[in-house]
C-alpha cells in the first residue's frame, strides 16, 4: 500500500509539472496576440478582438469586446470607444462610466462574471488602500479574462490589495507600476509574487504619469522570480 501511494504521488507530480509547463507555453504563445497601445490600453487578438481602457488611440480599429475599469477620463474615454465600436461591439464597464457611453453597454461590479461568445470574463476589485483616488466603494474593477484557455488579469487602477491572494492560475498579469494613483513598481512586484503569473506585463506609465524607469524597476525586482515582458508601445 505504501509503495502504491508513493507511485500515485509520483504520477501526480509528473502530471502537475507537465500541466504547468503546458500552461506556461500557452501563456508565452499568447504574447504575439497582445499589443500595448500605451497607458492601460491593450489590444488582445485571437478568438476575439478585445481592448482594455482605450485612451488616446492613434487610429481607429474594430473591437468585439471593450473592457473599461472605471470612470476616470484616461480609462473611460467615449471618444476612443467610438473609434472601436461596430454594430456587434460589447462594452463592459462600471455603472459610473456607463452613462457616458452608447451601444451595447453592460455594467459590472466586483464579483460579477459573464461570457461574451467564448470569452469568459470575471470582474474583480480594484481600489486604493492608502490613497483617495480610487476608493473601494466606487466599485472600480479589474478583469480576469480567459483567452485560448489562458487566464489574463488586467488589474485596472489599483493598489496591492488582499483580494489578489485569491487570483489563481493567472497566465499573464497586466499590472500598474507608476505609483501616485496606483501601485509603485516595488508594490506591483510584491503583488506579482503573490499572484504568481507565468508572465507579468507592466502598464500605467509613459503617458500621464510614470516612465519606463518604473517598468524597468518592476522587472529588476522580479528578476529570477517572475518572467516580465516590457512591451513596446505600438
Amino acid at each position: 500500500m505504501k509503495r502504491f501511494c508513493l507511485v500515485c504521488l509520483a504520477v501526480l507530480f509528473v502530471y502537475s509539472a507537465a500541466a504547468a509547463n503546458s500552461f506556461a507555453e500557452d501563456a508565452g504563445a499568447l504574447l504575439k496576440d497582445i499589443h500595448w497601445l500605451g497607458h492601460d490600453t491593450f489590444k488582445i487578438t485571437g478568438e476575439k478582438v478585445i481592448f482594455t481602457d482605450p485612451f488616446k488611440l492613434k487610429k481607429g480599429d474594430s473591437a468585439d469586446i471593450i473592457l473599461i475599469s472605471h470612470e476616470h477620463f484616461d480609462h473611460c474615454s467615449p471618444e476612443d470607444v467610438k473609434k472601436l465600436q461596430g454594430p456587434k461591439t460589447v462594452v463592459i464597464t462600471t455603472p459610473s462610466c456607463a452613462p457616458s457611453l452608447t451601444g451595447d453597454v453592460k455594467t459590472v461590479k466586483p464579483g460579477d462574471v459573464m461570457d461574451v461568445g467564448n470569452i469568459h470574463i470575471e470582474a474583480v476589485p480594484a481600489y486604493n488602500v492608502d490613497k483617495k483616488y480610487h476608493p473601494k466603494e466606487k466599485g472600480g474593477v479589474g478583469y480576469i479574462i480567459t483567452v485560448k484557455g489562458v487566464r489574463l488579469y488586467f488589474a485596472g487602477d489599483t493598489d496591492h490589495i488582499p483580494e489578489m491572494k485569491t487570483f489563481r492560475n493567472i497566465g499573464i498579469a497586466f499590472l500598474p507600476v507608476s505609483g501616485t494613483y496606483v501601485m509603485t513598481a516595488r508594490e506591483a512586484a510584491k503583488a506579482a509574487l503573490e499572484i504568481r503569473p507565468e508572465i507579468a506585463i507592466p502598464m500605467h506609465y509613459g503617458r500621464i504619469i510614470g516612465t519606463k524607469m518604473n517598468a524597468e524597476l518592476f522587472e529588476e525586482e522580479l528578476r529570477g522570480k517572475v518572467k516580465v515582458m516590457l512591451l513596446k508601445e505600438e
